[in-house]
């Protein structure tokens, strides 16, 4: 009887390590299928770097004084940086098939119900932010480039570096994509059952300070890109709680009636314990009757 149980706990281990190899094994697959395919990306762009880094630069070559342009400090900057470029855009290009193969991975060990949610959040994370980028290219770039002759000081001749462009660009980016996953964040965190529309609605003011705490933080040093920045966060925001008012009728109400039982819950307990304690406070008072007068 010993050794029966002794070889299903060695079988049991067995195929729980061979499931770990298998899991291992398939990750690795799919990691080299987004290199590989992040690779063809890469020599495709490169092969027209210097055309792309054009493309990419004009928000700010269109608004550079008259017979000045663009400059590049670094020896081999002219030649690196058009492929650093190129391979950042493969990266960008590449988040689709990227979440893809990571939606193949831990997609069979959700619930159905679980699957139901995460498409839509997962293709509509990817959309809100190539619309941030978007949005950074082509209204927060002119606008700033726009009025960046207005604060250049007297002497001053506005030659930007190829590489600074390059890693400003990027931030912002990066920054704007961020901004606009608010509205993903939002539904999450009511569908999580971590909260509810009313109470996000009530903290608005508090979201509203936040925002241009991180406009203040993530774009450059002045009120026009912290505007920018902070009134489509608030609005994106107000677009989560709407969002999820509609697509999560019933989650919210079962979040609403399980708070209402919780009330009640601690309601009775209070009132069993306030009943606890006049009874205690009578038991006392009879005390101190009868020691006072035994008869």
């Amino acid at each position: 009887m010993a050794d029966q149980t002794t070889n299903q706990t060695d079988n049991t281990s067995n195929e729980k390590e061979a499931t770990f190899i298998s899991h291992l094994i398939e990750l690795r697959d799919r990691l080299l299928r987004v290199v590989i395919v992040m690779g063809v990306i890469t020599v495709g762009l490169m092969m027209f770097a210097s055309d792309l880094y054009y493309y990419f630069s004009l928000p700010i070559q269109e608004y550079l004084p008259e017979n000045t342009s663009m400059i590049a400090t670094g020896v081999i900057s002219p030649i690196l940086i058009p492929f650093k470029l190129a391979l950042i855009g493969a990266l960008f290009l590449s988040i689709p098939y990227i979440l893809f193969q990571l939606w193949s991975f831990i997609a069979p060990g959700l619930y159905q119900k679980e699957k139901k949610l995460a498409v839509p959040l997962i293709v509509s994370s990817i959309i809100l932010f190539y619309l941030g980028m978007l949005f950074a290219y082509l209204v927060l770039f002119p606008i700033i480039f726009q009025y960046i002759e207005f604060f250049l000081p007297e002497g001053v001749k506005q030659t930007p570096d190829i590489a600074e462009y390059l890693n400003f660009s990027l931030k912002m980016f990066f920054a704007f994509g961020l901004a606009f996953e608010v509205p993903i964040a939002t539904i999450i965190l009511i569908a999580a059952g971590i909260t509810d529309p009313d109470s996000l609605a009530k903290k608005r003011p508090y979201v509203i300070v936040g925002a241009f705490v991180l406009g203040m933080l993530l774009t450059p040093p002045d009120l026009i890109s912290q505007i920018i920045l902070a009134v489509p966060m608030w609005l994106l925001f107000e677009a989560g709680i709407v969002t999820a008012r509609i697509f999560l009728k019933d989650r919210i109400e079962n979040l609403r009636k399980e708070k209402q039982e919780y009330a009640d819950e601690e309601a009775e307990a209070e009132s069993e314990e306030d009943l606890d304690d006049e009874f205690e406070r009578a038991i006392e008072e009879e005390d101190e009757i009868n020691k006072k007068d035994p008869l």
